[in-house]
């Protein structure tokens, strides 16, 4: 699929060529300025040849050097042209009309909207032809493309890894004993080394990434900014395979960029925070925005004394005083992850405390297992995911009901957390193992963001952000709302889409399992209550996503735009998220309603036990990947052999509930069943007798009105 963007569109585009190189590690060293509202800095990224260059590569000259047979265990071969068709490294000059690009013979390095370069010549870049074209070797360099907005770039270098103390060990291995000595290909190889170290190495590895961050640099490189790139060239470089794997950017936030919000909380003080803009992170840091080049991240934030940095992080990260007034923050993760999932929040935040809140290691014996002797038997299979520490291969981990959480929140408003949030959580985090099972990450913090935060919630690795609205709604929407960020960190983190505009595998799922979760975690209810409580629900959500589908677009009411092309990518990895730009979409929520309908109706078809034991089949099978929609209903239904010869196919769920607009058909004849439901009835009399009430009243205050106005053209009249 070769895509075509228009910037007058409303789609997304997601620039970076990730199947010629791939991000595995950054490593990002920030400074916070609220003053002038920036967060400035360095990132270095450690990359890979991307999958689809090698395995073009491997098939197109066979006569190139024998030494990067070594380089990519996956079956990569000599570093040759890559022969595919069409363009495809999708430059954004081709895209659109305002790239920073110096003509040739121009010297300007900016343009009107701030945009940088330090080319001096761009005639030997491709426009409209594949920077990377086997035709057009000859005379082009190979462009690495980022993700990229709203963002000053300072500089663009090599990074000199070879001169870090003691990486000689990783040149030593019996794959490099015959590689050349040449400095470039040793660099490259270094890093190859360093990204695929095994999982009980990570320390480690985290240890060679911030040495080698802060090497020398060892030349500057070639780059452009446009409206959604940075592109990035080598001189006399033409094939990823020899382009630099490891560069370091320095690079400034613009404080109108839309990846952050500044602002104060609730108590008057400044903060900086991620609000889950529709463009992800490319206005905070440049980066590959496509969830297939998910990667892993350590960072470290400086700030004044007296702020609090949180982050996506597995690590509780403690300040470190560097000099007088500032402190340093340290974050990591070593489960990749996409870029987009990255969260960072800078603010006067201040721990919410209550004692005898502990997360406990429990044993098997200290509680009932939920579940099957079948869960068992797929915790014992390996995981199909790249290596990384993972939680489901750890024994304790396993058994751990209850992860570790801290609260943080503005100072006015502790003591609502302290009352109403700090008891939920762990009831939450409870009831949401006692249904999936193992916790993918290994701790969480909780933050109250600012007024100004759209949403009730956003779930990311390690931090949920939840809305100051949720907190005077009693336990039941603050504990609804925290169940659902909960589920996400199974559906929408550990589970990802491999194309975003399946949303639904995120938001549907999330709105399915926080009534699971919220039933589950509120003990004293009955079976027949939690059926009356979901089927009142059911109803709700139905009369809201019928009132969204009556004023809405069609062609947004789609689970699967994409239909049987979802998931693919131009040749060079560079997609788009169809309406990814348009206003209306932020306000939607067709993906989580018609989700939520599809699985309640699978959960109903199948029974409740069996299809919560697929769920968690499913999530051993896949945690750690990236998923399009057959995925999971494939799993779902090979299972379960009397669904084959019924009409429940993947066919049949994909076309009536992920590729058609409007309300699907099976929930239009369920629509109606939702008012037999007893609690339904009592809700829908309550309602009316307010109605009602309130028609009274406001028919008295109507005529109270009536007198008052006599009176008052009285008095007027006397005055005159």
């Amino acid at each position: 699929m070769e895509t075509q963007l228009d910037p007058t569109k409303d789609d997304l585009p997601l620039m970076a060529n990730t199947s010629h190189m791939l991000v595995k590690h950054y490593v990002l060293d920030l400074d916070v300025d609220f003053k002038s509202r920036v967060i400035e800095g360095i990132i270095v990224l450690f990359l890979e040849t991307g999958s689809r260059y090698r395995k073009a590569s491997s098939t197109d000259k066979k006569g190139c050097q024998s030494h990067l047979n070594e380089t990519c265990k996956t079956g990569a071969s000599e570093p040759c042209h890559v022969s595919v068709s069409n363009a495809s490294v999708f430059s954004s000059e081709a895209e659109y009309s305002n790239l920073a690009v110096c003509r040739k013979g121009g010297k300007d390095t900016s343009d009107k909207n701030g945009n940088h370069s330090n080319e001096k010549q761009t005639s030997g870049i491709s426009s409209s032809k594949n920077c990377c074209d086997k035709e057009n070797h000859g005379n082009k360099d190979f462009l690495l493309v980022l993700d990229c907005c709203d963002l000053s770039v300072l500089k663009v270098e090599e990074v000199d890894i070879a001169a870090v103390s003691g990486i000689e060990k990783f040149t030593m291995s019996a794959e490099l004993t015959d590689v050349s000595k040449e400095l470039e290909n040793l660099r490259n190889q270094i890093v190859h080394e360093l990204v695929t170290l095994p999982s009980d190495r990570c320390q480690e590895q985290l240890h060679y990434f911030t040495c080698c961050s802060q090497a020398p640099g060892c030349g500057e490189l070639e780059f452009t900014t446009g409206r959604w790139s940075l592109e990035i060239r080598k001189q006399g470089v033409q094939t990823p395979t020899d382009f630099p794997h490891a560069i370091r950017i320095r690079y400034k936030t613009k404080p109108e960029g839309r990846s952050v919000t500044w602002t104060t909380d609730q108590s008057g003080r400044p903060c900086v925070y991620t609000m889950g803009s529709p463009i992800n992170n490319r206005a905070l840091f440049p980066c590959q925005e496509p969830p297939i080049a998910s990667s892993t991240w350590q960072a470290s934030v400086r700030a004044s004394a007296g702020f609090v940095v949180l982050m996506s992080g597995e690590n509780s990260a403690e300040p470190v005083q560097l000099q007088e007034g500032i402190t340093s923050w340290y974050y990591y993760v070593t489960m990749p992850m996409p870029a987009s999932t990255f969260t960072i929040a800078v603010g006067c935040w201040q721990e919410v405390k209550q004692q005898c809140f502990a997360a406990d290691i429990q044993t098997e014996d200290e509680f009932s297992m939920p579940f099957s002797q079948d869960d068992f038997r797929w915790h014992k299979e390996s995981c199909g995911h790249v290596e990384y520490p993972c939680r489901f291969q750890n024994p304790a981990a396993t058994l751990q009901r209850v992860i570790p959480y801290r609260v943080f929140a503005p100072l006015c408003l502790m003591e609502h957390c302290e009352e109403h949030l700090l008891q939920l959580i762990p009831q939450c985090l409870s009831a949401a193992y006692s249904t999936l099972g193992t916790h993918p990450f290994s701790r969480l913090d909780v933050l109250i963001v600012p007024s100004n935060f759209s949403s009730l919630g956003m779930a990311s690795p390690h931090i949920i952000f939840l809305s100051q609205s949720v907190l005077p709604g009693g336990s039941h929407l603050c504990g609804t709302r925290l169940c659902h960020e909960i589920a996400h960190s199974w559906f929408g983190l550990a589970i990802g889409a491999r194309d975003w505009t399946e949303e639904w595998i995120s938001e549907g799922f999330a709105t399915f399992l926080e009534d699971v979760f919220w039933a589950r975690a509120q003990q004293q209810l009955s079976c027949d209550e939690e059926k009356e409580q979901q089927e009142l629900k059911a109803l709700l959500r139905w009369r809201r996503l019928r009132d969204e589908v009556q004023n809405s677009e069609e062609e947004l009411q789609v689970l699967r735009p994409h239909k049987e092309s979802t998931g693919e990518v131009s040749e060079s990895g560079a997609s788009f998220v169809k309406h990814g730009l348009k206003a209306e979409k932020v306000f939607m929520q067709v993906h989580y309603l018609k989700g939520y309908f599809l699985l309640r109706s699978l959960a109903s078809t199948l029974g409740e036990a069996s299809y919560l034991a697929s769920l968690r089949k499913f999530i051993h099978k896949f945690h750690g990947q990236l998923v399009l929609s057959q995925d999971f209903l494939s799993t779902l239904l090979e299972d379960i052999p009397e669904q084959k010869e019924s009409e429940l196919t993947v066919e049949s769920i994909s076309q009536n509930w992920l590729d058609t607009s409007g309300i699907p058909k099976p929930l239009l004849e369920e629509g109606e069943t939702w008012k037999e439901c007893k609690l339904v009835q009592q809700v829908s009399a309550e309602v009316t007798k307010w109605i009602q009430a309130n028609q009274r009243i406001r028919k008295s205050s109507k005529k109270k009105r009536k007198q008052d106005e006599v009176v008052f053209q009285k008095h007027i009249w006397y005055s005159c």
